[in-house]
């Protein structure tokens, strides 16, 4: 039991890579807060938990919402007792297509999911974390961030301000024992954004075309991105702050 008793929330558990790392951080014995904008989605999250053993609840909040992340994060303190790592996993990507194509509406939302979402947990998790001598933050980020592809421009660009963040935040919050790490994906066709990556639907053609990029020859799972986080929520990485893990299987373009 990797990460037994702490509690963890996981923001956008609802299904896809946060649904895969929920369900492998309770099966190493975390408390987890599932956490989603779908209540009937989350909900399943924590039932299959539960069936499992393990032990979760459902905490319904938009994480572009300041008082709803504040709520998130009294409701983790107020159900297990404490707050010991939230992983930051909500996202979104506007369709794949040229730049200047992409609306202003969509823009916003890409950087307020992407990335204010980042700094509201940060705003009120930070206070629970240094108030109990330490904590540590988890942001999934992207291969997109430090490798971007043509056609997701601005969602790049978001994911880029994740990973620098990520890093400047690691230096600052150190010397309160809070560590901040993040997580870079690489394509996952089972996720929900998979088809806007892709710019359509997912046809072999398309998937041919990401996997050719990936020298491990396969994609990535939530499996694969729920160990890597599950390594960097355990104490066996204490001295572990301010890196970000890729989880691409060598993607060289």
């Amino acid at each position: 039991m990797r990460v037994k008793n702490k509690s963890i929330i996981v923001t956008g558990s609802g299904g896809g890579i946060g649904q895969g790392i929920a369900l492998r951080l309770a099966e190493e014995g975390a408390k987890v807060v599932v956490n989603d904008i779908n209540p009937a989605a989350g909900e399943k999250v924590v039932a299959q938990i539960l069936a499992a053993g393990g032990t979760a609840s459902f905490f319904a909040a938009d994480v572009t919402r300041s008082a709803d992340m504040q709520a998130l994060v009294a409701a983790a303190v107020q159900r297990y007792g404490t707050l010991d790592v939230m992983i930051n996993n909500a996202g979104w990507t506007h369709r794949n297509r040229p730049a200047l194509e992409v609306s202003e509406d969509e823009f916003d939302k890409c950087y307020a999911v992407n990335v204010k979402s980042i700094y509201l947990a940060t705003i009120h998790a930070t206070p629970v974390f240094r108030a109990q001598g330490g904590g540590s933050f988890i942001n999934i980020a992207s291969t997109a961030g430090v490798r971007p592809r043509p056609g997701l421009t601005w969602y790049n660009g978001s994911k880029g301000a994740v990973i620098t963040t990520s890093k400047s935040l690691a230096a600052e919050l150190g010397p309160d024992n809070i560590r901040v790490n993040c997580i870079n994906p690489v394509f996952n066709p089972d996720t929900g954004l998979a088809t806007e990556f892709a710019g359509g639907p997912l046809t072999e053609e398309r998937k041919a075309r990401f996997r050719a990029t990936i020298p491990l020859g396969r994609f990535s799972t939530a499996l694969d991105v729920a160990n890597a986080a599950l390594y960097l929520a355990s104490d066996e990485a204490a001295f572990i702050s301010g890196v970000c893990i890729e989880v691409d299987g060598a993607r060289c373009v």
